[in-house]
């Protein structure tokens, strides 16, 4: 890879070590998991699709989460400190109290008959019963399906039908910011459209508002809970295979029916531990805050997970990074409980650039804990990576990986030693993914050079074996483009040096008269921009073209210029850095961009209204309002329905 990296590094060695020997060092990876029956094989090609990891294993997830530092010298330790800015509480449980909390809840689910191998859907806000209620599932081998609480019922009840769970746990309301979001009505609305009816509902009452309850199928969580203690109810881990389904997390499909990701318990285990060390940096009784949701993937693998198998403390927020009260938000978190680590999506820190831009909420003294900030979700543009490091004084770092790899696919490993940051590059392939970039026939494309990024099977422990049962779904949507290879639908390109970029899903590469060209190289281009909070770039139906670009953007806030003058300079801007080959004619200035709760940017939502297509309203969509800003913005410009 060329002497440009840092040679005091060790991961050229260690990726090496992968190379060489994939079993072995998956093999020696597995030592740092307390199993019940150590595996003998490491991984199996006959089974599954692309073969399965750890197969004549067992193991138990909320064991080596929960119960091994509660009884092995860290009980009171904190394993998870819950800040709520939204409900005004703070909260701190330890490693012994987690263990009382998840043991009394297994026992619940227990009592109403829940066994392994039961699914439970989980529709919780950003409270801790919704880590126990993860744990508590794991402990007896139940799967569980977390699904974003707040969900429209319509969304929800797709869910039933596809994981046909015997119980749901759910809260009586999340809170949005200001807002109250009531959760009982529209789990009763789920149930009453699904087919499929689950047997009995565990319902925690939150002092914000109280559901009513259904009589012979709703139960109340904290007297439940309360009672399993009283008498003094405590369920064991169950033995599980280490392929055993943990949980399924639906992401959404392009048929609009959701795709199930399945997550198994040994491999899941084995590559979110190593990861926690050689990729993140941290060590047992560290603070790791991940401000996400336990309903994303992030939340899973980074909230719940990895920091409680390391033994590291967890942070749980349920506030905003903006707005619960100010820009400051994750500043006062990251000094009041002296996080080592924060990860979090580049929209969080876009957010509170824009609020913020010289930073005036961040007192320099109070991060002396502080050390790193991981980026992913979406691609982290170098205009805010820049803006970051220079507040923060900090690496940042931005990796890469997907709701089906469940961990890093590219990242800059910090416990190995860090690599030269190159903004843009989320840096190197992390021990287990064998990256080869390729063009539409599948044959490899020389460094430097645009095509779709695909992973050599198998791919590593810790990532999906199939879809919940859909095993040709998942074939046909991940396996058959690319013979041998899994397919990213990410485009991007590998430098000389090694170094992969990501510009975009394989729908974002645009054609411009012949000329394929990547919307995130274009977004780099207008966020460099002063006066640019942040942007979206989409490929609009062009009739002569094919497809045209359509930039939209967010202007910072105290911008002095006009939008009509900043729109001008950007057009010239793209023209300057990129060449008239992309054709950019059109910046609309709106006042927000559509996005995902999780942050994601709505880009083919976007695309649709330009260019005149049906559109629906997706479900994970934060305000639904904001598309119809944005159809009245292309309007004003002539374009659209």
């Amino acid at each position: 890879m060329g002497d440009v990296m840092n040679e005091a590094s060790r991961y050229h060695e260690v990726y090496g070590a992968w190379r060489s020997d994939p079993e072995g060092f998956w093999r020696e990876a597995a030592k740092a998991i307390d199993w019940i029956r150590p595996p003998d094989r490491i991984f199996d090609p006959g089974a599954g699709l692309y073969g399965r990891w750890f197969p004549d294993a067992t193991c138990n997830t909320c064991y080596n989460a929960v119960d091994r530092h509660a009884d092995g010298g860290r009980g009171e330790q904190p394993a998870v400190i819950y800040d709520s800015p939204v409900t005004g509480t703070k909260a701190t449980i330890t490693y012994a109290e987690l263990k009382r909390e998840v043991a009394a809840l297994g026992a619940v689910l227990t009592g109403m008959g829940i066994v392994r191998g039961d699914r439970v859907i989980i529709y919780m806000p950003m409270i801790p019963e919704a880590l126990f209620a993860m744990l508590a599932c794991a402990r007896i081998g139940a799967i569980h399906s977390v699904v974003f609480g707040g969900f429209a019922a319509k969304e929800l009840a797709t869910r039933i039908d596809d994981a046909t769970p015997k119980a749901i746990l759910a809260a009586s309301c999340g809170i949005e910011g200001a807002k109250l979001v009531p959760y009982k009505p529209l789990l009763d609305g789920a149930i009453e459209l699904s087919a499929h009816k689950p047997e009995c509902c565990l319902v925690f009452q939150r002092p914000q508002l109280a559901a009513a309850m259904t009589e012979g199928r709703d139960h109340d969580w904290a007297s439940a809970v309360s009672a399993a203690k009283a008498e003094g109810r405590a369920a064991p881990c169950a033995e599980m295979k280490a392929t055993d389904p943990l949980y399924v997390l639906y992401t959404s499909g392009t048929t609009g029916k959701p795709k199930g990701v399945v997550r198994d318990n040994g491999g899941h285990m084995v590559a979110l531990h190593w990861s926690m060390a050689n990729l993140y940096g941290i060590s047992p009784g560290e603070v790791f805050w991940a401000a996400s949701d336990v309903g994303w993937v992030v939340g899973h693998s980074y909230i719940v997970y990895a920091p409680l198998l390391k033994g590291a403390t967890t942070v749980l927020y349920e506030g905003k990074p903006v707005g619960t009260p100010d820009p400051g938000a994750y500043w006062r978190v990251i000094a009041e409980h002296k996080v080592a680590a924060l990860f979090t999506a580049p929209t969080a820190f876009r957010a509170i650039r824009k609020e913020d831009p010289e930073a005036r909420f961040l007192e320099r003294g109070t991060l002396s804990h502080f050390r790193t900030l991981f980026l992913a979700g979406e691609r982290a543009d170098p205009d805010t990576v820049k803006w970051a490091e220079e507040i923060l004084g900090r690496p940042v770092i931005d990796h890469w990986w997907q709701t089906e790899t469940g961990w890093c696919i590219v990242g800059n490993p910090v416990g190995l030693g860090m690599l030269p940051v190159r903004h843009g590059s989320p840096t190197v392939p992390m021990p287990g993914y064998a990256i080869e970039v390729v063009d539409e026939a599948g044959k490899p494309v020389p460094a430097g050079k645009m095509g779709s990024i695909v992973v050599r099977l198998p791919l590593p422990p810790g990532a999906f074996p199939t879809l919940w049962q859909a095993d040709e779904r998942f074939r046909e949507a991940y396996l058959a483009d690319f013979p041998g290879c899994y397919k990213t639908a990410d485009a991007g390109y590998v430098d000389a040096d090694g170094y992969v970029y990501i510009m975009g899903r394989t729908d974002d590469i645009i054609n411009v008269a012949g000329h394929r060209l990547s919307t995130g190289g274009m977004e780099e281009v207008l966020a460099s921009h002063p006066a640019v909070a942040e942007c979206a770039v989409i490929g609009m139906a062009d009739a002569l073209k094919g497809e045209a670009p359509c930039g939209f953007v967010v202007l910072k806030s105290g911008v002095t210029q006009s939008a009509a003058e900043v729109e001008k300079e950007l057009v010239q801007l793209v023209r300057d850095k990129i060449g008239p080959v992309a054709a950019f004619k059109l910046a609309v200035t709106v006042a927000r961009l559509p996005k995902t709760r999780s942050g994601k940017i709505l880009r083919g939502t976007m695309k649709k209204i330009a260019d005149g297509d049906e559109w629906s309203t997706p479900a994970t969509i934060d305000d639904p309002a904001i598309l119809d800003e944005i159809a009245g913005a292309l309007k004003a410009k002539g374009i659209g329905a």
